[in-house]
């Protein structure tokens, strides 16, 4: 008899579903089959059931949060359950004390993550008996069946254990002295809050805020163009003044004259320069570049994106959501027609097909059994839903990862791009630039004809004609732009860098960052729910909090982008096995006491000058913490998180079910909240705005949907 432990209920379930079965409190009881002769018993984690021991579990003195206990170094991590998961650690120690039980499937969710939750939980239960790994990528039946039938030594996998321990271990570390020291020195200049540090977080917000300081000293500039419209034998297209390479000018006064010097003048072609280019179709998504076209198309934060994708993924309808790779391997490859084949039968994709290559197999642009590490790029799977049923976001992320495979065997998209130099009455210089697509290929599949380049007419070097008109036109500098949340997660994987598109393809391909692909979404949630960012329209703004807290960092390695990637690095190659866990905490302990030095010595000459800090200075009376009702979606508590209301659950078990406290325009009081939660409905609310519209409505659940909607006044 085995054990089998999934990382979460819903995972288990699927798992056990190719099997017959029998549910019972906490597990599922696989009667005998072929694979499993004698049966098994199929149970769960509900995410972390143990998580890293507060500080005065060490030492009683190291509960008060003063300067004298820091730093903070427990000579041995210890764990503790989260009491409210204890119920089902009894049950699953239970069933691995059976004495029937001889060995147990490790069937977590395959990455570092999934290692580390359910090794911890053999390990505090003190069973020891020997270990198989289940290692699948997706949840359709056939790769549930090959995987039982190719289980994994476990020490084939405990490095990836090991990599997550040494990165909870050193998270913990650098957190918890961080977080202390500068809340503890900052409270001292008067700032009543705490201030969250992290190894990711911290990087990440300093790159916002940077960008905001970017933004603030930004001081706009007048410029002006002198934009010509040219007739030659009836031809009529437009160019810009061009001077030593330059298109503007700031100087008013020398625009003006050169827009009254080619008024009516006689011009001539002086050169036409004629270039084609070819583009390949993009590479296949991971997780990064997946959310990050979500949000560029749809505005999705990288976290619904996430939770849609899971949602798939438990499906069976995509493979692992939480891949680095945009590769495959052959043996993935050699599965594409089989999938597309089913695609082609969508109304959807028909009108795709026949595509112009029947198969990538030999395409080292996709299959590269080298950038595969532990996950090939995500795909759809040969289960092909029926679109109708799935939910109108589950489609959206859906069809973006279906196109992209399309894409993938389609021909090159072809352009020719046209520079023309017109010489106006032998003296002024104008520059006029257009492209004209040749072919369409794979631009049909993943996007629409948006060109807003004008297309040049068909003219010869030496032709002549006249200036039909010509004005001057003016414009101001623009700032950087703040980043949108698909753009910092971009950012966040190239850490840090500022890239061209050639080099950003071949950095995203790497595993270096910010954060692994797992962690991005959930650190951008974190460092909204402390109160560091804000985010107004798709774009993130930084908080005088978070500003506060990097004035105060200052140039320390803990605000390092470059620092942090190198950090993961490490732990990657400790997952490899090419570095010692043992070694890298040894190094974490002394950056831990380093930061609080470093901290301290800094904070006499902290000066916020210019920076808003009433806000933070002022104590509020705040209700952050209190409970509100019962989630929606998982049953655990919701609670006030500030600006929103959100699930306890999703730091355990990434549950995403949040309210905001404001929607389109309209504040939702908590006594509407905590009916909507009790009874599934609202009063009704009035003056929601969309738009010139306002309306009045109340707020559902809607059950099948898993969302707010409105329910409208008759």
């Amino acid at each position: 008899m085995k054990v089998i432990i999934a990382e979460k209920p819903d995972q288990g379930k699927t798992l056990a579903s190719i099997f017959q079965t029998k549910k019972r409190e906490g597990y599922i009881e696989i009667l005998p089959n072929e694979l499993f002769p004698t049966g098994a018993y199929m149970t769960w984690a509900v995410g972390h059931l143990f998580e890293l021991a507060s500080p005065e579990t060490y030492e009683a003195s190291w509960k008060r949060w003063t300067l004298d206990t820091l730093p903070i170094i427990p000579d041995r991590f210890q764990y503790e359950m989260d009491r409210k998961k204890a119920k089902q650690f009894s049950i699953i120690k239970q069933l691995l004390r059976q004495p029937e039980v001889t060995e147990i499937i490790h069937a977590g969710d395959a990455g570092r993550e999934g290692e580390l939750i359910i090794r911890n939980i053999i390990y505090m239960s003190g069973v020891k008996k020997p270990i198989k790994r289940l290692w699948i990528s997706s949840l359709t039946p056939k790769a549930i069946e090959q995987g039982f039938r190719q289980l994994l030594d476990e020490n084939e996998t405990r490095p990836l254990y090991e990599e997550a321990y040494a990165r909870t271990c050193a998270d913990w570390l650098v957190g918890m002295n961080a977080s202390r020291v500068y809340t503890i020195l900052l409270k001292q200049k008067g700032m009543n809050d705490v201030f969250s540090v992290g190894r990711v977080q911290t990087p990440t917000l300093a790159l916002i805020v940077r960008r905001e300081k970017e933004i603030e000293q930004f001081r706009p500039e007048p410029f002006w163009e002198v934009v010509a419209t040219f007739d030659v034998n009836g031809k009529r297209y437009e160019g810009k003044w061009w001077h030593e390479n330059e298109t503007r000018t700031y100087d008013q006064q020398l625009a003006e004259k050169v827009s009254a010097f080619c008024r009516g003048k006689q011009v001539e072609i002086e050169e036409v320069t004629c270039e084609r280019k070819t583009f390949l179709p993009p590479l296949l998504f991971n997780l990064s570049t997946l959310q990050a076209t979500a949000n560029k198309r749809f505005r999705y934060s990288p976290q619904k994106t996430l939770d849609i994708l899971q949602k798939l993924y438990q499906k069976g309808y995509v493979s692992y959501p939480r891949s680095d790779s945009q590769y495959v391997t052959k043996g993935e490859a050699e599965t594409f027609p089989h999938i597309l084949k089913f695609l082609a039968q969508k109304k959807e994709y028909a009108s795709y097909f026949p595509l112009a290559h029947y198969s990538i197999l030999h395409n080292k642009r996709y299959v590269n059994e080298k950038k595969v590490t532990d996950h090939y790029a995500i795909i759809p799977t040969e289960q092909v839903p029926d679109l109708e049923k799935l939910s109108h976001d589950e489609r959206n992320i859906y069809d973006l990862i279906v196109r992209r495979l399309i894409a993938a065997h389609c021909e090159e998209a072809v352009f020719d791009y046209t520079t023309m130099i017109t010489l106006v009455d032998g003296r002024a210089r104008f520059i006029s630039k257009g492209k004209k697509q040749i072919q369409a290929g794979w631009r049909d599949v993943l996007m629409s004809q948006d060109d807003d380049v004008q297309l040049l007419p068909n003219v010869q070097r030496g032709e002549k004609g006249t200036v039909y008109d010509v004005h001057v036109k003016e414009g101001k500098t623009q700032p950087p732009k703040r980043y949108t949340e698909g753009e910092l997660i971009t950012l966040m994987k190239t850490a840090g860098k500022f890239l061209d598109d050639e080099q950003l393809e071949k950095v995203l391909a790497k595993t270096e960052g910010l954060g692994t692909e797992a962690t991005r979404a959930s650190i951008i949630t974190t460092l909204k729910e402390r109160n560091y960012i804000e985010i107004k329209n798709n774009q993130v703004y930084a908080t005088d909090k978070g500003k506060v807290l990097i004035e105060a960092i200052g140039p320390h390695i803990l605000a390092s982008p470059e620092m942090t990637a190198k950090w993961e690095q490490r732990l990657s190659e400790i997952g490899e096995r090419k570095a010692s866990a043992t070694h890298f905490m040894e190094q974490v302990k002394k950056l831990a006491a380093k930061i609080v030095t470093d901290a301290v010595q800094m904070a006499s000459s902290w000066s916020f000058e210019g920076l808003d800090t009433t806000s933070i200075q002022r104590k509020k009376k705040t209700t952050i913490g209190n409970h509100v009702g019962t989630c929606k979606l998982c049953g655990g508590s919701v609670i006030d998180k500030g600006s929103f209301y959100g699930c306890v659950n999703y730091t355990k078990t990434k549950c995403s079910f949040t309210i905001s406290k404001t929607m389109l325009g309209k504040s939702i009081s908590q006594t509407n909240i905590k009916k909507l939660l009790t009874e599934g409905k609202t009063n009704v609310i009035k003056g929601f705005k969309k738009g010139e519209r306002t309306f009045n409505a109340a707020l559902i659940w809607d059950e099948k949907e898993k969302r707010i909607s409105f329910s409208f006044e008759k």
